[in-house]
């Protein structure tokens, strides 16, 4: 299946969407925010014991969460957020509240931590 395939409608609101948005972007805030101190912690650390390897994967955590946040908004405006990656179906809103990330649907997010 390709992204041309991929519904493009959303059964989100526009005000959902708004929130949604809000709560992304405060998060990638949020993130950027700490991958910068974490990059100025790496540049004035002398790597010496066990703090480095705890400040390099703080650092790849970071990074990956802001990966991950712009994938997000990416599929924002595709207009395929809040749709699971595996079956498309509809991740309904709550869902999305909490776990704003979230690229599955429970069904599917479910049978994907029993495999």
């Amino acid at each position: 299946m390709t992204m041309s395939d991929l519904p493009t409608t959303t059964h989100l609101s526009s005000v959902q969407l708004q929130s949604l948005r809000q709560d992304l972007q405060e998060q990638q805030e949020q993130r950027r925010r700490q991958l910068h101190d974490l990059r100025e912690q790496e540049q004035d650390g002398s790597g010496a014991d066990g703090t480095w390897q705890e400040l390099v994967v703080s650092l790849t955590a970071a990074e990956r969460a802001v990966a991950e946040l712009s994938q997000a908004f990416d599929r924002l405006a595709a207009g395929t957020y809040g749709r699971c990656t595996h079956c498309r179906a509809a991740i309904p809103f709550e869902r999305l509240k909490v776990r704003p990330l979230a690229r599955t649907c429970i069904d599917c997010q479910r049978r994907r931590e029993a495999a």
